[in-house]
């Protein structure tokens, strides 16, 4: 089963088991439930969002956080001597996905 869930208004296709890097989470261990579900799918069928699907869920396990490469920005004004040189390394959260929990609520047909 995969889904199409949305952590920190960036979009992340995921299945249970997977190892995701995110941008940082305030929550830094534990268990944590994702509800903005866009999509699910499976082996026989695909249920889109409008723009989230309601009664569907991910869970994760927060597993720590990690620094990314770091990101080097050097600044020049030619001719002025000015010359800058700064460093960054973004922080992120390594989840892993437990388990994808969809709504099995049907629509009665007439």
């Amino acid at each position: 089963m995969l889904a199409v869930v949305e952590i920190n208004k960036k979009q992340y296709l995921v299945q249970k088991g997977d190892t995701i890097k995110v941008q940082r989470l305030k929550e830094k261990e534990g268990k944590i439930t994702f509800d903005k579900v866009l999509l699910i799918a499976d082996d026989k069928k695909t249920k889109v969002g409008t723009p989230y699907i309601s009664k569907a869920k991910v869970e994760a396990q927060i597993e720590g956080e990690k620094k990314d490469k770091k990101v080097i920005v050097y600044k020049v004004k030619r001719r002025k001597k000015y010359r800058r040189k700064r460093g960054h390394r973004q922080i992120h959260t390594i989840i892993k996905i437990n388990r994808i929990v969809a709504s099995s609520t049907s629509s009665p047909s007439k």
